[in-house]
């Protein structure tokens, strides 16, 4: 069996970004027995790499909520060294993860997020703009409220809101009104629909000077409210940082300001000795530094990956090691 297989049931790999500098930080070749973590394993294109570094007394465990994506993982990562664990499941239980797997922490998490390239390539998934397809957005297919229950059903007011939070577009008042104005006439069931009306709600100027597709805002507020994405974010983080090891490093990749603000708040959180006021003369929270952020900004990918792979132009890493106490 090829590794690099190029496809499974039709649908394609999706093309892992900075693999490099994301080996650079796990380092797993230095931890033979190590226990990785690729908390948004996809079709496994990172997890394949650090599989390849990690000998045959390490472990890797994949997590992933869409099993399409899993099944292409299983199959990519048979025959590599370390013991193999994927589980079908929300990053925010990766405690649960490594439980059922036997260990109780990681020397390395890394989290992709975002969705993945075979995601928005397969119409039926509802991700794209680009391709007519049923209104769905669900990471897990299998459950869950669905985009076209959002748009038809949820009142102008909480359009009005997730559009202007998740999608930070100024156009979300017109774009909310003609959906309600849309909808009854008839439902907006596919994403070409949708796309038509948020069309009709931008006007040619405002749509000429914007440098993205004017749908992309609204897809992108929609994805983060059908599938909670930034609360999850939250819980992912926290639960993977409980779950690191002393020394362990945990690295995220992001795609847009709001995923980044997160991590870079968390980051920023876990590495300060001090939360309480600037006014407080004395030091009341007791905190002690956590982490130690090996990234100073951000991280983005090279020209070169970046013409090899335009998707890949928005990404930004982040890299930290926790911090092994005096008293520990």
């Amino acid at each position: 069996m090829k590794d690099e297989q190029d496809k499974k049931d039709n649908f394609s790999i999706h093309e892992p970004v900075m693999v490099d500098e994301v080996l650079s930080y796990l380092a797993p070749e230095k931890s033979k027995s190590g226990v990785f973590v690729d908390a948004t394993t996809s079709t496994g294109g990172h997890a394949i790499e650090i599989a390849r570094r990690l000998g045959p007394g390490g472990t890797l465990i994949g997590l992933d909520l869409d099993e399409r994506g899993l099944e292409v993982a299983k199959d990519r990562l048979s025959g590599t060294p370390p013991q193999i664990e994927l589980y079908r499941a929300n990053y925010k239980d990766m405690n649960l993860a490594l439980e059922a797997a036997g260990k109780s922490s990681a020397d390395g998490i890394l989290f992709d997020l975002g969705f993945s390239s075979f995601q928005l390539d397969e119409p039926s998934r509802g991700f794209s703009f680009q391709n007519d397809g049923p209104l769905d957005m669900r990471m897990d297919p299998g459950g869950g409220i669905t985009a076209e229950e959002v748009v038809n059903e949820y009142s102008f007011d909480e359009l009005k809101r997730i559009i202007t939070r998740y999608g930070e577009d100024s156009w979300a008042d017109g774009i909310a009104r003609k959906i309600v104005e849309r909808r009854k006439e008839e439902r907006i069931t596919t994403t070409g629909e949708l796309v038509e009306v948020i069309e009709a709600a931008i006007p040619a100027g405002e749509k000429a000077r914007r440098k993205k597709h004017p749908a992309t805002r609204t897809f992108q507020a929609l994805r983060i409210a059908v599938n909670d994405e930034l609360t999850n974010i939250d819980r992912g983080l926290e639960t993977a940082f409980d779950c690191l090891d002393k020394s362990g490093v945990i690295v995220v990749i992001s795609y847009h300001s709001l995923e980044d603000r997160k991590v870079k708040r968390f980051f920023t959180y876990k590495e300060k000795e001090c939360v309480c006021p600037p006014d407080l003369p004395v030091c009341r929270c007791n905190k002690e530094s956590e982490l130690d952020i090996l990234t100073k900004g951000v991280v983005r990918p090279s020209e070169g990956e970046i013409e090899k792979n335009p998707r890949s132009r928005s990404a930004k890493l982040r890299a930290g090691r926790k911090l092994v106490r005096p008293n520990e």
